[in-house]
């Protein structure tokens, strides 16, 4: 069996690749600094995603290694919060690539996940591969996340970024907020409702990691988003019409700056602001998404 390791594993998007790959014959293994929330076939190795340490031995002759290290941006954002945010992220990547330095064989593929907010916020404008970066924490995050994947890659190794959207799985990751607002019957409009909503079903987004980790043709830097982003309103209202909840009351700016803060204890503009994002390259390399439409995604996540 061919082995994967996947650090920063035993959150939401890496328990689903690891059941998703293990389903297809690979062997996982699961690297992070928690052990998994949950019973699992997968080896787990804990790791503090700073150091080197007896884990290094585990990649060698692996056939891939995921990268999906990085403290939640689902937070209130303080100083220590943002700090380690970036450094989270960029400290394991560096210490990874530190890692395959060390063996001797090493994975035929490395694919770094990264963030399709590295665009920033624009209210209006489609973002792709080739659009310009952002300005803010997030895109100064992504930035810096994303050099130090360049760097500490080596020779041999075939390179793959995704950059990724909204990930939507029912109860799982940021939709549970969302689910749980809706069903209080608050899951309407948020501030204009024009900002983009870029997202991608959980599906999709396993069926997108093993592309990368199969498919020798992939290379380089990806928006791992359906191709059809849509805005706020929008997708509060397919959500609601999926769930089967008739009513959702609209949050003003100020509503929301003040539920988000003092009730979610998390960051309003992650609600407040977005962004539209499609993939190009996908597109141009034909990549079919099983749900490209927000109604079909959410018609199956809560069938």
């Amino acid at each position: 069996m061919k082995k994967i390791v996947i650090a920063g594993g035993t959150g939401f998007l890496g328990m689903n690749l690891a059941d998703h790959l293990s389903n297809l014959g690979f062997k996982i293994l699961l690297i992070s600094r928690n052990a998994p929330k949950s019973n699992t076939i997968h080896e787990h190795v804990k790791w503090d995603g700073r150091t080197l340490g007896d884990w290094v031995n585990q990649l060698e002759n692996s056939f891939a290694l995921v990268n999906l290290v990085g403290r939640t941006v689902d937070c209130i954002k303080t100083p220590d919060h943002c700090d380690e945010i970036l450094r989270s992220r960029v400290e394991a990547t560096l210490v990874l690539g530190k890692a395959l330095k060390a063996i001797k064989s090493f994975p035929k593929v490395w694919v770094q996940m990264s963030t399709a907010h590295i665009y920033g916020d624009p209210p209006n404008l489609i973002c792709t591969e080739d659009s310009s970066y952002g300005y803010g924490l997030a895109p100064t995050v992504a930035k810096a996340w994303e050099k130090a994947y360049f760097d500490s890659t080596i020779p041999g190794i075939r390179q793959v970024v995704l950059r990724t959207s909204f990930v939507l799985g029912k109860g799982k990751g940021a939709l549970t907020r969302l689910e749980k607002i809706t069903k209080l019957g608050l899951g309407g409009t948020v501030g204009s409702g024009q900002q983009g909503i870029s997202w991608i079903h959980e599906a999709d987004m396993n069926r997108l990691f093993e592309a990368a980790i199969t498919n020798t043709s992939m290379s380089g830097i990806y928006i791992a988003s359906a191709p059809n982003p849509v805005s706020n309103k929008t997708f509060m209202q397919e959500m609601r019409k999926a769930m089967g909840i008739p009513v959702g009351l609209p949050a003003t700016k100020w509503m929301a700056q003040i539920g988000a803060r003092y009730f979610m204890r998390t960051d309003p503009e992650l609600a407040l602001y977005g962004r539209y994002c499609k993939s190009l390259r996908l597109m141009e390399e034909g990549f079919e998404f099983r749900f490209p439409e927000i109604r079909g995604a959410f018609g199956e996540i809560y069938k």
